[in-house]
């Protein structure tokens, strides 16, 4: 490192702790069936392609609070396909990629060292990772437990990763009550909410919920899984209007901004729901062909009421069933990923061609 370089107080890529069960699944004569990270396979909509390159001759700035179009267009879609109403299209903001706003949302916010920020017990990585970039402080709580006093920032994420367990409104409703008691930002990760499977999601800003009113609330959203985009980086945030103002504020000195053309690809995957459908089919079909093959392994899935991914366990510790489970060629994600309460589970993405889910089926049905 050169002189007057400082380095972060980062953790390891978790990732990168997997390659020597990666390496055994791949010498599987099969080859490997990575279902070891939630990256889409399926194709990019057509009418999403189209609208891509329809601004592509564009030579000028995007502006960072997108197009008029682009926000009024999420404000209909969140409408349609979740109920929420009431929402403003100003307080709507794009963002480049979900994962960017959920790493950067705590130093956006103003948070530093000593600050709390709270995480789902159970939590994708870099909900822990942005409030390290910040300087702040975590604490892991169960979405039926209050947060503690002092709290700037908490998080909820309905369908979960890594369980895929669905928050009940009732839940949800109390985690929003208790956060604006304690004059917490509440900010909701809602980028599995179009895949519920037996529970159905509802958004933090659905008026059961909200209790009418967005103060203090913010819903995080990603077209990655519903639309296949994460090649795209298209997500955004919408919620409090005061909230969307500030972090728009920031985001325009950063230069955090969407680019032009993905912002017209968001205007058409948002008006058209069928491609969404569709793609929730796919998902569901490579659940129903994974789910059984599980329990012929020795795997007992639980919680996995949505989402993309089966949350599994073989009750001995997590990087056991790794390794067992890389002698089949299929490649999983350790539970300890996520948090210590982790360690005895892993889990398994369903984005993997149809033909790779079948052939993990049918590989975990038989002598390993």
């Amino acid at each position: 490192m050169s002189a007057g370089a400082t380095r972060l107080d980062l953790p390891d890529f978790p990732w990168d702790s997997l390659a020597g069960a990666a390496r055994r699944a791949a010498a599987h004569p099969g080859g490997v069936v990575d279902l070891s990270v939630g990256t889409p396979v399926d194709p990019v909509p057509d009418l999403v392609r189209a609208a891509l390159a329809s601004v592509a001759d564009i030579p000028g700035y995007p502006a960072t609070h997108g197009t008029t179009e682009l926000r009024e267009s999420v404000v209909a879609a969140l409408g349609r396909r979740h109920g929420v109403t009431g929402l403003d299209p100003a307080a709507v903001l794009p963002t480049i990629g979900s994962k960017e706003l959920v790493g950067w949302l705590p130093t956006l916010l103003g948070l530093g060292p000593g600050d709390l920020v709270a995480l789902p017990e159970l939590a994708y990585p870099t909900y822990e990772v942005g409030a390290r970039l910040a300087g702040a402080s975590v604490v892991r709580l169960a979405d039926d437990e209050p947060a503690p006093a002092g709290t700037r920032l908490r998080w909820l994420n309905s369908p979960s990763n890594p369980t895929g367990a669905v928050a009940p409104t009732g839940v949800l409703a109390a985690a929003v009550a208790q956060a604006r008691e304690i004059g917490a930002v509440l900010g909701s990760d809602e980028c599995y909410i179009s895949l519920g499977w037996e529970a159905t999601p509802v958004s933090v800003l659905h008026p059961d919920v909200s209790g009418g009113s967005f103060d203090g609330l913010l819903g995080v959203h990603s077209l990655s899984k519903s639309s296949n985009l994460a090649g795209y980086r298209a997500g955004f945030v919408a919620g409090d209007a005061d909230l969307v103002a500030a972090l728009l504020a920031v985001r325009r000195h950063a230069g955090m901004i969407m680019p032009r053309p993905v912002q017209q690809a968001v205007v058409a995957a948002m008006a058209d729901d069928a491609h969404v459908g569709q793609q929730r089919a796919r998902y569901a079909a490579r659940r129903d062909v994974l789910r059984p093959a599980l329990a012929a392994a020795g795997l007992r899935v639980e919680r996995s009421e949505g989402g993309l991914y089966l949350w599994c366990t073989a009750d001995e510790p997590c990087r056991d069933t790794v390794e067992r489970l890389a002698g089949y060629g299929v490649l999983v994600a350790p539970g300890e990923f996520y948090g210590p309460a982790g360690s005895r589970h892993v889990r398994m993405a369903l984005t993997a061609t149809d033909e790779r889910i079948a052939a993990a089926a049918q590989r975990l049905a038989g002598p390993c």
